[in-house]
């Protein structure tokens, strides 16, 4: 039905504009919800919570960049997709393609990104640029994509890199869309629940990973990486983060530097 009654065009830049903004309220909302009504406040990582001001900031700005940065950015990269070979045809792609691609994905977007991350938080940029993000100390699942319009585009980056080289089935990309956006707002949710990803999955980062990120300056920050741990571990990026969560500090949390929003 889609590639009968939609151009390519239509579906990859419109289409996936539309995907990306339903899985994305629709995941990062309920957390908005979770923290007003007070429910699962125990597996709530931190005690403080955003008001309701700050929310409503966030959301008003999400809207304004996403409309502004993020449709513009689908559209001009449909040429690049085109040209590195992305279809919307049938026959669809077999679950081995389509699961190789996504890990290839996963690994290169969170390599790209975690070098993009730390050079985010040199002194100018982190000022100018990234400091944005960091306006909520105690994040919440929709300030997983709140950002300065350039840190969009520079971090974007690592998001469209691996479907731009293997130039993927439009579906392929759509799964990988929101595979993504899945992962992001869990990472920013603020709790950390027995059924998380992290307790399962070693190399896993999530919410408790990166929580500990937005709670502090800059210049004491770590865990840079989007969805992996292995390279703050490797580069020693975490050590704050480890030494945290290490038994001899029986559960004591970490002095949080940051003001809250």
């Amino acid at each position: 039905y889609l590639i009968t009654h939609f151009s390519d065009f239509q579906l990859a830049s419109l289409g996936s504009f539309l995907l990306h903004e339903s899985v994305f309220f629709l995941s990062g909302l309920p957390f908005i919800y979770l923290e007003r009504a007070g429910l699962l406040s125990k597996y709530k990582i931190q005690t403080k919570n955003n008001t309701p001001t700050a929310q409503e900031k966030c959301i008003t700005r999400l809207l304004l960049y996403h409309f502004s940065v993020n449709l513009p950015l689908m559209i001009v990269s449909y040429p690049v997709f085109r040209c590195m070979g992305m279809r919307s045809s049938l026959p669809l792609p077999s679950w081995k393609v389509v699961l190789t691609q996504i890990i290839f994905y996963f690994i290169l977007e969170d390599f790209v990104f975690y070098w993009g991350h730390r050079v985010l938080h040199t002194k100018w940029l982190y000022k100018h640029v990234h400091s944005v993000h960091h306006e909520y100390a105690t994040p919440f699942g929709l300030t997983s994509e709140y950002a300065h319009p350039a840190e969009i585009l520079f971090l974007g980056f690592a998001t469209i890199v691996g479907p731009a080289i293997t130039g993927p089935h439009l579906i392929t990309l759509w799964l990988w869309m929101v595979l993504r956006v899945l992962e992001t707002v869990e990472a920013h949710c603020g709790y950390h629940f027995p059924w998380s990803l992290s307790n399962f999955l070693p190399l896993y980062g999530g919410a408790d990973f990166h929580d500990y990120h937005h709670r502090l300056l800059y210049t004491k920050s770590g865990n840079y990486s989007s969805t992996f741990v292995y390279m703050d571990w490797i580069f020693g990026t975490d050590k704050g983060y480890r030494k945290l969560k290490a038994p001899k500090h029986n559960g004591v949390g970490v002095e949080d530097d940051s003001k809250q929003t």
